[in-house]
């Protein structure tokens, strides 16, 4: 069985460490802090550019030589509020001190110092509705193709509400063939309101060769390695999840599994 469910640590400190590596791909990078206010914390990009997303909290933040300030507003992720996040290049460094308990995502992927460290959101983040029914969700996009931000990160945030689907009609992003289709590994951070609920994702490709479905629980992450990867919330229970995606190519093309092309 792939071991694509990974639950955090604990509830304090680095709770989460995904690499390439560790993943068995290319890629994606992704990490999840919890600290308590007033603690510390500090890393060097080296050959990775970096997203630091407040997903809950505020820090003060300096990166690649500049003081940033306070950034961070919301303090529960379900207030849906426009995230405040912050780019950082390759071959820089960044420090942080919490002023308010924080959970805090670090997205990476290769840099290429194509770009400069800058602040994204949340001015210019709207939180738009997407698919209709029970097929409805609700997205703030952070670092979408359109936005000319990254070397290779793609990184949005998507709350979906209770009873409904996402990430759906299933579709894959798993062959470089533009631009038709893009390669994209994928990581899903997810939260559950109320915590004490779950989700379900699966991930599966075409032939079956891949065929996973996980009970996701507030924290996990899933690794979307190649395939159709959709999430359903239950009745009672409204899901988020943060998405991190990076390939050869920065661009986002999928197709759809078959039996729901029709959908699209």
């Amino acid at each position: 069985m792939p071991d694509l469910l990974k639950r955090p640590f604990g509830t304090h400190g680095k709770v989460h460490h995904i690499t390439p590596e560790s993943a068995g791909w290319r890629y994606v990078g992704f990490e999840l802090l919890k600290l308590r206010a007033g603690e510390t914390w500090a890393e060097a990009t080296g050959e990775t550019e970096v997203i630091l997303v407040m997903v809950e909290g505020k820090a003060k933040i300096q990166a690649a030589g500049k003081d940033w300030g306070e950034l961070g507003e919301r303090m529960n992720v379900f207030e849906k509020t426009p995230p405040h996040c912050l780019y950082v290049p390759n071959d820089t460094d960044w420090a942080l001190e919490t002023t308010t308990d924080a959970t805090i995502a670090i997205c990476k992927a290769p840099g290429k110092s194509g770009h400069e460290a800058r602040q994204i959101g949340p001015d210019r983040i709207e939180l738009t509705q997407r698919g209709e029914g029970s097929n409805t969700r609700f997205i703030n996009n952070i670092a979408m193709e359109n936005e000319d931000y990254c070397d290779s990160l793609l990184v949005t945030e998507v709350f979906t509400p209770a009873g409904n689907w996402s990430s759906y009609p299933s579709h894959r992003h798993d062959e470089d063939d533009f631009p038709r289709i893009t390669y994209l590994e994928e990581t899903y951070y997810h939260r559950l309101n109320p915590a004490d609920g779950f989700g379900i994702q699966r991930v599966y490709t075409d032939d079956l060769t891949l065929n996973e479905t996980m009970a996701v629980h507030d924290g996990d992450v899933v690794c979307v390695p190649r395939g159709h990867h959709p999430c359903g919330a239950p009745h009672g229970f409204e899901m988020y999840y943060l998405n991190v995606m990076a390939g050869p190519r920065r661009a986002w093309r999928f197709v759809a599994a078959p039996p729901v092309e029709h959908l699209m």
